[in-house]
């Protein structure tokens, strides 16, 4: 379901209060990147994954605001956020868990030392480190 014209202006001006033209920035690069890393996860799986830099400025907030937004799943969430804090120089690794078929088979991705309530009870299958070239 989209969001309606008057609400998306309305969080356009929140982020505007509150993050300035950089905040806007960053929210539109991180929208593009989520739909960047679902193309390139289709046509190639993870080893395809080829995100810019992101813009200077703003937050995790942001960033994860607009993820929220843009209706990425959780591995297209993590990755990106992997790519946001790689430009700020902090290596991230983006952790892939599964459960037991028996319990009902559920994935999930998330970064290796945030607090996420969806991983308990999931197996670790993957660790995804941060490519070498997003920290240059």
């Amino acid at each position: 379901m989209k969001a309606s014209p008057g609400r998306t202006l309305n969080a356009l001006a929140r982020l505007i209060r509150g993050h300035g033209p950089r905040g806007v920035a960053l929210a539109a690069w991180t929208m593009l990147a989520c739909r960047r890393v679902r193309h390139q996860l289709a046509h190639g799986g993870l080893s395809a994954v080829r995100l810019t830099a992101p813009p200077l400025g703003g937050t995790d907030t942001v960033v994860q605001g607009a993820l929220r937004r843009s209706g990425g799943n959780c591995l297209e969430s993590a990755l990106v956020r992997q790519r946001w804090f790689a430009g700020r120089g902090v290596p991230r690794t983006v952790v892939i868990g599964v459960s037991a078929p028996a319990a009902g088979f559920h994935a999930h991705a998330w970064l290796d030392g945030d607090p996420d309530p969806h991983r308990h009870g999931l197996a670790e299958i993957l660790r995804h480190p941060i490519p070498s070239a997003w920290l240059r």
